[in-house]
C-alpha cells in the first residue's frame, strides 16, 4: 500500500502568555511573546520488501547482512535464548511467535505461536529461564521449558497505565534482579494526571513492590545496563511539533529519583515555551535548571530510536565491545525525513562519545521512499545482529566475515 510524502504542510502559531494560550485575535499586549513554527506531515513511500533491496543497504567494512525471517507482518521486539530461539512480539497482530534455524542455513525455518489475543503486545526479554513480555497493561510471565517448549503464560501485572499516544512499553531486567517497564506518555506534550506515565518503573521478577525510577521520560522505548559500569543508559523521544530540528533526541544516564524534564524542558534543560501549563509553585525555567537532569547526549530530532542494547558478544571487531547499538524507525513530520536506519553510540570508558551510522539504505537518498523502519534488537548466540522492521515484516541478520 502507497502512502504519499508532504500531503500537508502545517504552519503552527503560538502565542504565550505567563503560560497561558491567548486567542490568535486577541489585543497582544507588550509582554507577549508570539511563537511561530513550521511543521511538515512526510510521509515516504513504502516500498515492498524483496532480496535485490539487500543491494541497497550499507554496513561498516567486513559486515554483511541478511534476511533471518520474513512475511512475519508486524514484528516488533527480540529476545534470544541460548539455543537460538527467537522470541518476537507483534504489535498488529497481537502475539508473540517463536522461530528457529533448525537445519543451519541462516533462515528461520521454524515458527509457532507461543500466545495470542495480546493487545498492543511490545517488550519482550528472557532471564533465567523465564520468558517475559508486556502489552498496553499487562505484564507476562512463561517458564522456558526442556525441549524449547514454554509454560502457560502467567499475567503478574494487569493495571499498567493506559495507553494514550504511546502504548510501546518495554522492559529489562538490571544487573541486581530488579525488572524495570518503561511507560510513555499519553501525549505530544501535557501535564499527566497520572504520575506513572512518562516513567521507567521499577519491581520485582514477579511484578510486586512496584515503584517509579524515574520520571520525566516522553518515551524511552529502548534502555539498557552498560556491561561494565552497571548504569543505566536510555534514548529518550523529543516532542513533536517544535520545529524540524528540535527538541532533540536525548542520550540518556537514568538514574533512580531523577526527573528528565518532560514535558516542561527539553534537550539541555531548555523550557518548552508551546507548552501552556507550568510546573508547580515554579516557572519552567526554575525547574527546568533545578530539578531536572540535562541529558548526556543528543541526536537529530524526529529519529524515534526504539530498541538500544549494548553489544557483549565476541563476533564483531573487538572495538565494537560494550558499545551501543539503536534503531532509529524514522521520522513522519520533518522534511527532509530522517531516521530509517541502526547507529551505533560508541562509548569510552563507561560513556558514550558519539555517534556513527551501521546499517542505513533503508531510506532513499532523496527521502521520497523507504523500505524499512527498523525497531528491535537482540544478538544471537553466535555473536551476529538481529533487528526487525516492523513496516515490511522482515527480521535482518548482520554478521562479521573476518
Amino acid at each position: 500500500m502507497k502512502s504519499t510524502r508532504n500531503i500537508v504542510r502545517v504552519l503552527i502559531g503560538f502565542a504565550l502568555l505567563v503560560g497561558a494560550a491567548v486567542p490568535a485575535t486577541a489585543q497582544r499586549p507588550e509582554n507577549l511573546r508570539i511563537e511561530r513554527l513550521e511543521g511538515h506531515l512526510t510521509t515516504p513511500e513504502r516500498l515492498e520488501f524483496n532480496q535485490s533491496r539487500l543491494q541497497q543497504l550499507s554496513l561498516p567494512d567486513g559486515f554483511q547482512i541478511r534476511v533471518f525471517a520474513q512475511d512475519l507482518g508486524n514484528p516488533r521486539n527480540l529476545a534470544v535464548t541460548p539455543d537460538g530461539t527467537v522470541y518476537v512480539t507483534r504489535r498488529t497482530e497481537g502475539d508473540v511467535l517463536a522461530l528457529k534455524d533448525t537445519n543451519g542455513d541462516g533462515r528461520a525455518n521454524q515458527r509457532r505461536t507461543v500466545m495470542s489475543g495480546l493487545k498492543q503486545v511490545n517488550g519482550i526479554t528472557v532471564h533465567q529461564n523465564h520468558l517475559y513480555f508486556v502489552t498496553d497493561t499487562q505484564l507476562y510471565r512463561a517458564n522456558l521449558l526442556p525441549g524449547g517448549q514454554e509454560s502457560k503464560p502467567q499475567v503478574l501485572i494487569n493495571d499498567l497505565p493506559d495507553a494514550g499516544q504511546h502504548p510501546n512499553r518495554t522492559l529489562g531486567v538490571s544487573p541486581d534482579g530488579m525488572l524495570y517497564i518503561s511507560v510513555g506518555s499519553t501525549c505530544n506534550a501535557c501535564d499527566e494526571p497520572n504520575e506513572e506515565h512518562a516513567t521507567l518503573l521499577r519491581m520485582k521478577l514477579d511484578g510486586s513492590d512496584r515503584t517509579i525510577f524515574a520520571r520525566g521520560l516522553r518515551n524511552t522505548i529502548g534502555f539498557a545496563w552498560h556491561p561494565q559500569t552497571k548504569e543505566l543508559w536510555g534514548m529518550d523521544h523529543g516532542s513533536d511539533w517544535r520545529g524540524e530540528d528540535k527538541p532533540p533526541e536525548e542520550v540518556n544516564l537514568i538514574q533512580q529519583g531523577k526527573h528528565y524534564g518532560w514535558p516542561f524542558c527539553w534537550g539541555d534543560r531548555q523550557p518548552d515555551v508551546y507548552l501552556p501549563a507550568d510546573p508547580k509553585n515554579m516557572s519552567k525555567q526554575e525547574f527546568c535548571t533545578q530539578k531536572t537532569e540535562a541529558p548526556v547526549m543528543t541526536y537529530q530530532a524526529h529519529s524515534a530510536p526504539l530498541d538500544f542494547i549494548f553489544y557483549t558478544a565476541s563476533q564483531f571487531p573487538t572495538e565494537y565491545r560494550n558499545d551501543a547499538f539503536v534503531t532509529m524507525r524514522g521520522s513522519w513530520n520533518r522534511n527532509p525525513p530522517v531516521g530509517y536506519k541502526v547507529v551505533r553510540l560508541r562509548y569510552q570508558n563507561g560513556k558514550p562519545v558519539g555517534f556513527e551510522d551501521f546499517v542505513t539504505g533503508f531510506l532513499s537518498a532523496d527521502g521520497k521512499t523507504q523500505f524499512g523502519r527498523p525497531v528491535g534488537l537482540a544478538t544471537m548466540p553466535d555473536g551476529s545482529l538481529l533487528f526487525t522492521d516492523d513496516t515490511n515484516g522482515v527480521i535482518y541478520q548482520v554478521s562479521y566475515k573476518r
